[in-house]
């Protein structure tokens, strides 16, 4: 994008945090660096970055309660980076519970750190409003809550942030693959991880309703289609 990338890096090791701010630089993106969670909130805040590559472990305030606080607080959605060397799946689950967009494993390779913060960029959700409409639905990203035509929906966990990927994403579709990596990361159930959670989210999001707006698209994924 023109100008780069406004990064902030919250990294509570001086040598690391360092040298990302170094490849960022380098590739023509401004970085700014926080050692430890307080700070990295405090800036975050006053000036929202276009990307926070956040650590999860920091001194004052962890990077979960640090994602939490800013998607409560910062009036725009910020798009978050997790960088762990926790590599569970419960720890996954609750960087997104908390509000992360991504993961990244420690160690990692540079390509694919500048690869993720420019992809986390290129959402449209970027810089946006929490509030994101389709039709008669709407999403509240800060409040965690899903209406349709003014009825509110009770999705589980993974239905919801399967019904997240699939609105960012909108009006394109979206592979199994794809879906599968948002949601589960570089770790996913051994068997077929999609079939059960879609089946839920369809029950919720369109059984009710006369049009349903989660279609499969052949040999290609799955997509959301306006319902008005």
């Amino acid at each position: 994008m023109p100008g780069g990338l406004h990064v902030l890096v919250v990294e509570d090791s001086r040598a690391l945090g360092e040298s990302i701010r170094e490849l960022l630089t380098s590739h023509g993106h401004r970085a700014d660096l926080a050692a430890d969670g307080r700070a990295g909130l405090q800036m975050a805040l006053a000036e929202p970055p276009d990307v926070l590559v956040l650590d999860l472990s920091l001194p004052g305030m962890d990077g979960l309660r640090l994602c939490a606080r800013l998607r409560a607080e910062c009036d725009r959605h910020v798009p978050v980076l997790m960088l762990t060397a926790r590599d569970t799946l419960p720890d996954k689950l609750a960087g997104f519970e908390a509000g992360a967009d991504d993961y990244l494993l420690k160690p990692f390779a540079n390509e694919e750190l500048l690869a993720r913060c420019h992809a986390l960029s290129q959402r449209h959700r970027a810089g946006q409003a929490h509030l994101l409409r389709i039709g008669t639905l709407v999403i509240d990203r800060r409040e965690g809550t899903v209406t349709r035509a003014g009825r509110p929906l009770a999705l589980r966990q993974t239905a919801r942030q399967l019904l997240l990927v699939l609105a960012e994403a909108w009006p394109r579709a979206v592979t199994r693959s794809e879906l599968v990596r948002r949601v589960w990361g570089d770790d996913p159930p051994e068997s077929d991880p999609l079939r059960t959670h879609l089946y839920g989210l369809r029950q919720v999001l369109d059984k009710p309703f006369a049009t349903p707006m989660l279609v499969t698209i052949h040999e290609v994924g799955f997509r959301l289609q306006a319902d008005a």
